[in-house]
C-alpha cells in the first residue's frame, strides 16, 4: 500500500460507531479506576460512589461525543500528528466543560459545600487530564497502527 493511501486512511474521521466505542471504552476504564479510588478515600457507600461515577460517565460520554466532533472540525482530522500543545488544549477544554456539569453533582452526592466539591472535582479533573491525555494518545496510535496493518 502506498504511503499516500496510508496517510489518507489515518486522517479519516472516526465514524459514529467508532466514536461511541472510543467513548465507552474510555468510560469503562475510568469507572473502574474512580469507583475503587472513591471507595478507598470516602466513607460513602459504594452505591453512592458508583452512582455518581455512572452519572458522570454518561454525562462525559455525551459531552465527549459532541466536544470531539466540534474539536475535530475546528482543528482537523489528523489526530496522529496533533502537537503536544493541541492535545493539552483538547483535554483542558474538555475538562472545563465537564466541570460545569459535575460540580453540582459532587455537592449533591457527597452533601458538601461548593469549595469542598470544587476540590473533589479538581482532583477528578487532574486525574482526567492525565488519563485523557494518555488514553487518547494510545488510542490514536493504536488506531493508526491498525489502519496501517489492515490497510
Amino acid at each position: 500500500m502506498s504511503d499516500t493511501k496510508i496517510k489518507a486512511m489515518s486522517h479519516t474521521p472516526m465514524s459514529t460507531q467508532e466514536r461511541i466505542f472510543h467513548s465507552v471504552l474510555f468510560e469503562i476504564i475510568a469507572f473502574i479506576i474512580l469507583t475503587l479510588t472513591g471507595k478507598l478515600i470516602s466513607d460513602k457507600p459504594l452505591t453512592h460512589i458508583g452512582g455518581l461515577a455512572i452519572t458522570l460517565s454518561f454525562l462525559a460520554m455525551t459531552w465527549n461525543y459532541i466536544f470531539n466532533i466540534l474539536f475535530d472540525r475546528a482543528f482537523g482530522y489528523d489526530r496522529i500528528n496533533r502537537s503536544l500543545k493541541l492535545r493539552i488544549l483538547h483535554i483542558f477544554l474538555f475538562e472545563v466543560g465537564m466541570l460545569i456539569y459535575s460540580l453540582p453533582l459532587f455537592m449533591w452526592v457527597f452533601d458538601i459545600g461548593l469549595i469542598q466539591a470544587f476540590i473533589y472535582d479538581l482532583a477528578a479533573m487532574i486525574f482526567f487530564l492525565f488519563y485523557g491525555f494518555i488514553y487518547n494518545w494510545l488510542y490514536d496510535h493504536i488506531r493508526h497502527w491498525l489502519v496501517h496493518k489492515n490497510g
